[in-house]
């Protein structure tokens, strides 16, 4: 028994970044996005199942403005990504977010 040298585990901040990625952040994203759509499509269905009543009618068209902003909100973050990856010439296959790793291209210099 060691009392006075406890055994501790040590992680990398990458690690624990990484981690934080993959176990928060990207379950939240889609978490998030299927709330919207579910949002949006609460609000359809509360549009049309209440055709007489203007008052709900005008909240059904509400919540579906407010899931349509939140999806386009979603997708926008996925597009800029895109760009940005594009932008600095990195395939999608080239990454793998398991691991955090991203596979570059040699870099070769030409003489101006």
């Amino acid at each position: 028994m060691d009392l006075f040298f406890p055994n501790i585990a040590y992680a990398s901040l990458d690690s624990f970044v990484l981690n934080v990625e993959n176990l928060i952040i990207d379950p939240l994203i889609k978490f998030l996005f299927a709330l919207a759509v579910v949002y949006f499509l609460y609000g359809v269905f509360q549009f049309l199942a209440n055709q007489e009543n203007e008052e709900k009618k005008t909240a059904g068209k509400q919540h579906m403005l407010y899931g349509v902003i939140g999806i386009t909100i979603m997708m926008g973050v996925w597009f800029i990504l895109d760009v940005i990856l594009r932008t600095i010439n990195i395939p999608s296959s080239d990454i793998d977010p398991k691991t955090g790793r991203v596979r570059l291209n040699d870099y070769t210099p030409t003489p101006p």
